[in-house]
């Protein structure tokens, strides 16, 4: 497995990316129903080519396992293929945005219980919370910092 961050993003990427998103989002976000999902899906790809840094796992057959995006030290979005869970790729991949991109912030659904305690387990604590998610609907969403970065 490698590491790499794309610059181009071409309809072939963004296919194989959201096959990665949507087998994710299947496995984790046990809270949304099947027409939320479908209309998130819409939107992702534009998430996609609009984030400043895109970086991707690629498994043994060169697909994508897995991508994280960041930006200006946030961590955007990571998603793992479900049938590649468990294997350690989160922990790379965030290991590797803390490292190269001084990742110390993120968000997440509090209905993911198995994404907020892989964060903690990482060193993040939450600092915030909201009710609703940034689209206005009932997902309570929580901030979290690097531990470290509490303190400034």
């Amino acid at each position: 497995m490698k590491i790499i961050e794309v610059e181009n993003r071409d309809e072939i990427l963004m296919n194989q990316l959201l096959e990665v998103w949507e087998s994710a989002v299947r496995e984790t976000h046990l809270f949304l129903s099947e027409e939320e999902i479908q209309n998130i899906k819409k939107y992702v790809p534009q998430a996609l080519i609009e984030v400043s840094h895109l970086m991707i796992a690629k498994g043994d057959n060169n697909h994508p396992i897995a991508f994280m995006g960041i930006e200006n030290q946030k961590l955007e979005m990571l998603f793992i293929k479900n049938s590649e869970r468990g294997k350690g790729l989160g922990r790379e991949l965030l290991n590797y945005g803390i490292k190269y991109y001084h990742v110390n912030e993120l968000a997440v659904n509090e209905q993911n219980p198995l994404a907020l305690g892989f964060y903690e387990h990482i060193g993040f604590k939450v600092y915030k919370r909201s009710e609703l998610d940034d689209q206005g609907n009932p997902y309570p969403i929580l901030y979290m910092k690097l531990e470290d970065d509490m303190k400034n």
